[in-house]
């Protein structure tokens, strides 16, 4: 038996290895271009008590879904074997998020005890409901949102439950893309689950668990660490919403906690834009994670000194059976309140405010060419703010999203009912400053088929990205729709009839500045327009 730190931390980087070949197996053997191309998904591997020990790719809000759905399973279930595999997509079973996100975990044993989980997050294109692709702006409970998983058990002992599959499947309007799509989160969590068995079997069953909790003791200690080099106090913010809401945060920081408190904000909502408590969780452990060692692994430890304060029956804290289709454009708002309200007190570390939004775009309709539904789902690119001594980055995911990328316009052209006719970087005004924030996307979608839809819903429209230190704020984001009779911009918008040559137009928004756009470098002003980021005429107005 061995303790060693080498031996230690060898068996920490296997894990984060299987981690990352878990979300490899998904991502190569998925059918949708929402999993295998953008890569809507998170794997993550937790101890036996549902604790979060390694983190694979992916988006870091679906990783942070993980080890609150295996706890959940753990409480639900006491007969748990080896072979299961247990699927959950329920917010408040387990699942987090909304219901087209679904949530495969499978237990690991080594020498007959239950030693870790494996699990996997993706988005999955149609899971039922009142709408096609699962999301509508109509909403106003869950049970109009699709087909509720409540941490059921799908594969018992290594053998399938067909029940449960054709009951999945037929709740879809893409039966084949779901019943794919599980199928390759299943093969997932089983090369998971092999390979922390062949790693327990190589070093012993309890050198294996020594390593998790020393790792996890590292990620606190290192959290702590970096903790204590963060301006100490209560910060607050009052920010107003695209819909005139007012959302609030509160931050407090000592030496040894990081609290935040968001049990002053307005009730839930009665449409689909609430979030769970756990999902508001995740979005302050994502804050919190890029101040306290971003380039450090993630795991239980690391989140210990965080605390979160919600109140239930608030829009950050909805209670059952609330909609939550969209829980994302509210999720990325509690996680920008918080930055917003530190950003002044660490320009060093935040950066001013980006497009913060998922910018989520459904089109779907009858495949002109097979006669088949489809439904392209497309989370959009946008501006990222300027630093306190560089550019933003333009055309990049917000921070909910992570490491994902843009679907190809030769995959939307040849799985979906429609043509991509133009991808460019928006110049629109916005953005200037010392150091100018990334410029936004614009990408316009032709419709082929007769008949089709669009749903979308974009924040940061009319309140737009914040600005630093005298910068200039972003250019906003939205969608315009341009048929015959004429154009229409909308930020939020379900269930919109659009047929044969209507475009869609995305225009995500320009990053904020930071910093004031006289102080300019000259060099840099020219090679703005050299590049077209912006007009010799706008240059003038702002720079000169």
């Amino acid at each position: 038996m061995t303790h060693d730190p080498i031996t230690l931390e060898i068996i920490q980087n296997s894990l984060s290895a299987a981690a990352d070949e878990m979300f490899a197996a998904m991502g190569k053997t998925a059918m949708s271009s929402i999993i295998y191309e953008v890569l809507d998904m998170g794997s993550g591997i937790t101890d036996a008590d549902g604790r979060i020990a390694s983190s694979g790719a992916g988006i870091p809000a679906f990783i942070g879904v993980l080890d609150k759905s295996v706890q959940f399973i753990l409480q639900k279930h006491d007969d748990i074997r080896p072979g299961d595999v247990f699927i959950t997509n329920d917010p408040w079973h387990g699942g987090v998020t909304h219901l087209n996100d679904i949530v495969l975990a499978m237990p690991v044993f080594s020498d007959g005890t239950l030693i870790a989980w494996t699990a996997i997050i993706a988005h999955n294109s149609d899971i039922g409901g009142m709408a096609p692709g699962s999301l509508s702006g109509d909403a106003t409970e869950i049970f109009q949102e699709g087909l509720r998983l409540p941490a059921v058990k799908i594969i018992n002992q290594g053998v399938t439950d067909d029940a449960v599959m054709d009951v999945i499947s037929c709740n879809s309007r893409m039966p084949d893309f779901l019943y794919g799509d599980i199928w390759a989160a299943i093969a997932g969590v089983r090369v998971g689950a092999r390979r922390l068995e062949g790693i327990a079997e190589k070093y012993g069953t309890e050198t294996f668990q020594e390593a998790m909790s020393r790792f996890m003791e590292f990620g606190e200690k290192s959290a702590c660490a970096e903790l204590a080099k963060l301006p100490k106090g209560t910060f607050e913010l009052d920010e107003e919403q695209d819909d005139g809401q007012i959302f609030n945060v509160k931050v407090t920081i000592s030496e040894n906690e990081f609290i935040v408190d968001f049990r002053d904000n307005p009730d839930q909502t009665a449409g689909p834009g609430n979030a769970t408590r756990d999902g508001t969780v995740i979005c302050a452990q994502m804050l919190f994670k890029a101040l306290t060692g971003p380039d450090t692994p993630a795991n239980d430890g690391s989140f210990r000194p965080l605390k979160v304060l919600t109140r239930e029956g608030s829009i950050f804290h909805a209670k059952e059976p609330a909609a939550v289709g969209f829980y994302y454009e509210t999720e990325i708002r509690s996680n920008d309140l918080i930055w917003r309200c530190l950003a002044p007190h660490i320009p060093e570390l935040l950066p001013a405010g980006h497009f913060s939004s998922i910018c989520g775009t459904f089109i779907g309709g009858i495949h002109p060419d097979t006669g088949r539904q489809y439904t392209i789902i497309e989370p959009q690119i946008g501006g990222w703010g300027a630093g306190h001594n560089h550019d933003g980055v333009s055309c990049n995911f917000c921070n909910f999203h992570g490491e994902t990328y843009n679907t190809p316009a030769e995959i939307s052209e040849a799985r979906n009912g429609l043509y991509v006719d133009k991808m460019a970087l928006n110049d629109a005004p916005g953005g200037e400053g010392e150091f100018t924030g990334g410029r936004g996307l614009i990408l316009e979608y032709r419709i082929r088929a007769e008949q089709g839809f669009l749903t979308m819903g974009y924040t940061r429209f009319k309140e737009k990205p914040w600005a630093l230190h005298g910068g200039v704020e972003g250019s906003g984001n939205y969608v315009e729709v341009i048929k015959p009779e004429g154009t229409t911009k909308y930020s939020f918008v379900s269930g919109l009839d659009v047929t044969t040559d209507d475009v869609i137009r995305v225009v995500s928004s320009c990053g904020a500045g930071f910093g004031d756009p006289k102080k300019r470098d000259k060099a840099a002003v020219a090679a703005d327009i050299k590049a077209e980021l912006i007009t010799p005429e706008r240059a003038a107005e702002i720079y000169d």
